[in-house]
């Protein structure tokens, strides 16, 4: 079968902040000037929202930007934070920082506490009452070209191929979304951003890009325990000195408390589990009391990109940019992405709508980059562009020179440091590291793998094709297992890959269980041979998040 095109003024692949602002700004330009741009967005979940998660609290400040009546237009932005507490944990007390000494990128005045997935239900409401097209349930697969390598669009997913490829008997091609200018908002680590990487050499001269894994549940928690607006963050335990980590509690609405913990994907010890860090973070004195008697109620997982002005790659190229995350535009020291995607969204979309004024079309939108570098996000992430670097050399030593920077300096120390390593090649072999012996989980406030991933509403199909790919399916175990002891069996947080033998214990091999994949990235970032490459999978998969 052949696909079939639609055509638009602009493509934007990716219903999140980024995404959604692109085309609200997009529309509201053009209605300003009574002009009718065609604006579509594709969106793989199943609904907008679905495959959102963020811990999340927001500063409004591109909100108001982009739409300033965003209070009595119903945005989900319901608790105003009332507290900040910041902690440094050892395994039993809890050293509380003073807020005075902390830098103001961890204060949270004027902030909001919010379910980002609804802040971005809200914001598909109000692209399609401006004219936006979205279309959910539809992941971008391919990258469309012109004959002078120029962008054109992108291609949709096929539908119901079977596990070898073939066509099965409900089989539906993908559509070729095909615009003047094509917006890539797929957030950490997008699938189609990596090859647009790759093709026009966006990397070219900044730092290798840093991850961290962010594992978040929602708990009702009993009303005497709940502070509406309480945000606490902290370092320390669980996590080792030299490794990057913290915790946080968001007190929501509803005596819902969203509890979380990142950890830095340049971590060292093969042994070490992200999610297993996570269930023991709760149990510590200072946290577990929020939850006694409470119950949780959803758990999901994504990487997130925390390199920083210095990784930010090229953002435009012949027909298209990257957007939010899918560039990198999160501020890992304020521990926010939200405001920062909406904003860059805001800049591609008005350098868009002038080409757009101007009839042209696959050009490449240097308005865009351009008008970042004048903007107080350029500002922003230029005053906390040595938190990264400086935490990589150890929660005292960081957290210390970090303080000088921001404190001393204001963020305008007149030097810049540098990420010099990709995080997967930081894996050193297994048998230079001391195993971790995590605690058994108890079901009531910690839990394994697969209860977890039963509370994301994840679904696949499972008779179609993997989308997790092995460029070379004899490296996990001949290198992998071998050298670093199978780390993607403790770095997936939804138990997609586990090492199976025979009865004799003998004949290894990695079986991977794609149906429980939550779409968080972490696989395609920390595999230590690059050896397996995330795909999409058919429009419409993976988790399903409420309220995340």
């Amino acid at each position: 079968m052949e696909r079939e095109a639609m055509e638009f003024a602009v493509v934007i692949v990716g219903g999140g902040p980024a995404g959604l602002a692109s085309a609200i700004r997009l529309k509201q330009l053009a209605n300003e000037h009574g002009k009718d741009f065609s604006v579509c967005v594709i969106e793989k979940g199943a609904e907008i929202g679905a495959h959102i998660l963020s811990g999340a609290v927001i500063d409004p400040r591109a909100l108001n930007e982009l739409l300033p009546d965003w209070k009595t237009g119903g945005a989900p932005l319901n608790t105003p934070v009332s507290e900040d507490r910041f902690f440094i944990l050892s395994e039993e007390n809890a050293t509380r920082v003073p807020n005075s000494l902390l830098p103001r990128c961890f204060h949270n005045e004027g902030n909001y506490v919010i379910s980002l997935g609804n802040l971005c239900r809200w914001l598909g409401e109000q692209a399609e009452a401006l004219g936006v097209e979205i279309y959910p349930g539809f992941a971008g697969a391919e990258v469309l070209l012109n004959d002078d390598g120029s962008v054109r669009g992108v291609a949709t997913g096929d539908m119901g191929r079977l596990h070898d490829g073939s066509e099965g008997p409900n089989f539906q091609p993908g559509m070729e979304l095909l615009g003047q200018y094509t917006f890539f908002a797929e957030g950490c680590r997008g699938h189609l951003g990596k090859q647009l990487e790759e093709k026009f050499n966006l990397r070219d001269g900044v730092d290798p890009q840093t991850y961290g894994i962010g594992i978040k549940e929602l708990w009702e928690i009993k009303p005497e325990h709940h502070q509406p607006g309480l945000v606490i963050h902290s370092g320390g335990w669980p996590m080792s000195p030299e490794t990057y980590g913290g915790g946080f509690l968001y007190h929501l609405e509803n005596h819902q408390v969203a509890v979380g913990f990142v950890v830095g994907l340049g971590y060292s010890n093969p042994y070490l589990s992200p999610y297993e860090e996570f269930q023991r973070f709760k149990t510590h004195p200072e946290i577990r009391k929020f939850f006694e008697g409470g119950k949780r109620i959803a758990y999901g997982a994504r990487a997130l990109t925390a390199g920083g002005l210095q990784s930010l790659p090229k953002l435009s190229f012949p027909g298209g940019v990257l957007v939010g995350d899918d560039a990198g535009f999160l501020n890992a020291a304020r521990i926010k992405g939200s405001h920062s995607a909406i904003k860059s969204g805001a800049l591609a979309a008005e350098a868009c709508f002038e080409a757009l004024l101007g009839d042209r079309k696959h050009d490449e939108l240097l308005a865009y980059p351009a008008a970042f570098k004048q903007s107080w996000l350029y500002e922003e992430l230029h005053q906390a562009r040595n938190f990264k670097p400086w935490m990589n050399k150890g929660l005292k030593l960081g957290s210390l020179m970090f303080g000088i920077d921001q404190i001393l300096f204001r963020g305008k120390a007149p030097w810049t440091l540098h990420n010099t390593q990709a995080d997967h090649t930081k894996l050193r072999p297994a048998a230079e590291c001391q195993p971790i012996v995590y605690p058994t989980p108890d079901g009531v406030l910690t839990f394994d793998r697969l209860s977890s991933v039963f509370l994301s509403s994840t679904n696949h199909e499972e008779d179609q094709p993997c989308h997790l790919q092995l460029k070379d399916a004899a490296l996990p175990i001949s290198v992998s297992l071998a050298t670093y002891d199978a780390p993607e069996q403790r770095f997936c947080p939804a138990g997609v890959y586990e090492i199976l033998r025979d009865e004799g214990g003998n004949n290894p091999r990695l079986q991977i269980n794609a149906q429980n994949c939550v779409h968080c990235k972490t696989c395609d970032i920390k595999d230590p041979t690059q050896n397996i490459n995330w795909v999409v999978p058919q429009g419409g998969e993976g988790p399903t998040y409420p309220n995340m």
